[in-house]
């Protein structure tokens, strides 16, 4: 019996994760407290070793505190945080409800643009759903939109910031996988604007056929003349859409790694902030306090991931798990679908950062291994991958029970908002991301194109 447990320890080791995920305990104290706490069992055991705890502390420093590519994040949940802190993305939002007013669904169309600019500021999913729940779902029942349309549309637009570059989750992605930050927001860059195409084209096309679920708004909203159309965009829409080109061109065109344009995006929120005399003291220690309290729970999460993927990987994980998939004798394409499949149920218990943390590590290996003959080529294999994986974990803020962007939008949603009527609206967003899944596992150009454009 024990040789049977030495041999499958590390399956044990995800049997307990599992378990202790359920408990409320911090994710981070459970990811790290599990990889000790098996190390400790594999000393006992005979199968690890004291010394091996040191590598934990070398990997930890070596790879999270002193990661060069790792600073991006920190400086880009500032600027989103002082984008949603000062007030501009407020005028932003009203810009856009202004040149849309005339569309059908054109509030629910200014949301889902407003979700893909706030997904190039951030990739604060929790702030951005909260943000727009508070700033556009009291005016969409104000003018009578359909309550389930409303609420699906702020929450899947909200989580467009997992994906579209500067997205965090990418920056963790590629430091797990060992490949270049700004090949991997130029290879999403394409698939986030493509999933908001879906949303955009979903809303246009019910709100035509159903005009009763999207009421327009009133002819008076906005200004009355070209004029001031004109003050209104210069001060609402061409900031905020410069800062983003900045940002994300810097990148895309390779002025810029990503670690120095995140600085450049800090820096320009400020000075819009500043511009729009939004800048208070009370303003900015909100955004020092937010970003300090974000940060310090991601690189948390970063330590225990790594002490579990240590110890995980030093038991023999790596070689358990593709032992299993080589018996299994499912195919590239069958291995793949397998993964996909498995990290969209996960969605339905866990949050992007723990799925990614664990996910990663342990099928990386697995992946470069696949041969998918000439659909995808060997060098653009991982890329593809990681984002076909993206677009999956989207699902996960969406997909009850434990979907965090519904949970973020019923805190602050007004009263007579229901949690049925979130679960309902976000039924056709899931089934759009899920098509937008399929849109890239079947063309991967849709990913791949632009990187191999630039690069050449």
């Amino acid at each position: 019996m024990i040789d049977v447990f030495i041999d499958y320890m590390p399956l044990f080791m995800f049997a307990a994760l599992g378990i202790f995920l359920f408990s409320g305990y911090p994710v981070a104290a459970v990811l790290g407290g599990v990889g000790l706490g098996f190390g400790f069992i594999g000393i006992a055991l005979g199968v690890f070793s004291e010394i091996e705890f040191f590598n934990i502390v070398s990997r930890i420093w070596g790879g999270i505190a002193d990661n060069q590519v790792l600073v991006a994040i920190p400086m880009f949940i500032f600027m989103g945080t002082m984008f949603e802190k000062s007030g501009v993305a407020n005028d932003l939002l009203y810009c856009l409800q202004v040149l849309l007013r005339r569309v059908p669904g054109g509030l629910a169309l200014s949301v889902t643009v407003m979700g893909v600019i706030m997904a190039a500021m951030t990739g604060i999913i929790g702030a951005s759903v909260v943000m727009m729940t508070i700033m556009a779902l009291p005016v969409m029942v104000q003018r009578q939109y359909n309550m389930p349309l409303a609420t699906g549309t702020i929450a899947a637009s909200g989580t467009l910031g997992v994906l579209i570059p500067p997205s965090i989750m990418l920056v963790i992605m590629a430091e797990l996988l060992g490949r270049s930050v700004g090949n991997l927001f130029v290879a999403a860059f394409f698939p986030g604007l493509m999933l908001a195409g879906l949303y955009l084209l979903y809303i246009v096309t019910l709100c035509s056929f159903r005009p009763g679920l999207a009421p327009p708004l009133p002819d008076e909203l906005g200004p009355t003349n070209k004029t001031e159309l004109v003050v209104l965009l210069l001060k609402g829409f061409v900031p905020a859409t410069f800062l983003i080109f900045m940002v994300l061109g810097s990148i895309i065109f390779g002025w810029a790694t990503p670690t120095e344009a995140a600085g450049v995006g800090a820096a320009g929120a400020i000075i819009l902030a500043v511009v729009n005399r939004r800048l208070t003291f009370s303003v900015l220690s909100k955004v020092v306090e937010h970003s300090m309290l974000t940060n310090a729970m991601l690189f948390f999460i970063f330590i225990g991931a790594t002490a579990f993927s240590y110890t995980f990987r030093s038991l023999g994980g790596d070689d358990i798990v593709i032992g299993l998939v080589d018996s299994a004798g499912l195919g590239s394409w069958g291995i793949l679908f397998v993964l996909m499949v498995i990290v969209f149920f996960l969605g339905f218990f866990f949050d992007w950062i723990e799925i990614t943390l664990i996910v990663i590590p342990v099928f990386a290996p697995i992946i470069e291994l696949l041969d998918f003959g000439g659909h995808v080529a060997k060098i653009d294999l991982v890329y593809w991958f990681a984002i076909l994986l993206a677009v999956n974990l989207q699902t996960s803020f969406l997909t009850p029970p434990f979907g965090f962007a519904l949970f973020y939008m019923k805190g602050v949603a007004p009263p007579e908002v229901k949690i049925q009527q979130i679960y309902i609206g976000i039924i056709p967003f899931v089934l759009l991301q899920l098509i937008g899944l399929a849109l890239v596992m079947t063309f991967p150009e849709i990913a791949m194109w632009l990187p191999r454009q630039l690069l050449n």
